[in-house]
C-alpha cells in the first residue's frame, strides 16, 4: 500500500492573508509562500506529526465553531515563550510536563488557536 511521506501544505482562509503571513513569519519564523517556482518554500525540521480527527463536540481548539487547529514543534518552548510573549503575544504555557512532552497555547491575530509543542526527548 502506497503511505504519504509527510505534511506537504496546510491551507486556510484569513481575513488578511498577507498580514496574517507576515505575523507568522514574524513571530514563528515561517517563512511566506513563495512568488516563483525557484525560491524553496519554509522547511520544517524533521520529527513527529500527530494527525488526530477530534470528536465535534471537543472544546480542545476553543470556540465551537473552530473546526482546527495547528500545532508547531519546538526544541526550547521556554525560550519561544519568552520571544513571543517580548513581543506582546500572550501565551498560556500549560504547568504540567506529560510524557509526551511540554505544550502552550497562543493565537494568531485572527484567533486561530496555535499549539507549541517541545516533544520528551526519548533517549
Amino acid at each position: 500500500m502506497q503511505k504519504v511521506t509527510g505534511m506537504g501544505g496546510l491551507f486556510f482562509r484569513a481575513k488578511d492573508p498577507k498580514s496574517l503571513a507576515a505575523w507568522y513569519e514574524r513571530n514563528l519564523g515561517i517563512t511566506r509562500v513563495p512568488q516563483d517556482y525557484d525560491t524553496q518554500p519554509w522547511q520544517q525540521s524533521a520529527g513527529p506529526t500527530v494527525f488526530a480527527p477530534f470528536s465535534r463536540d471537543t472544546d480542545y481548539f476553543g470556540r465551537p465553531e473552530q473546526m482546527w487547529m495547528i500545532n508547531f514543534r519546538v526544541t526550547d518552548l521556554s525560550a519561544m515563550v519568552k520571544q513571543l510573549e517580548s513581543a506582546g503575544i500572550p501565551v498560556e504555557v500549560d504547568p504540567e510536563s506529560y510524557p509526551n512532552g511540554r505544550f502552550a497555547r497562543l493565537y494568531d491575530p485572527e484567533g486561530n488557536p496555535i499549539e507549541l509543542w517541545q516533544p520528551e526527548q526519548s533517549g
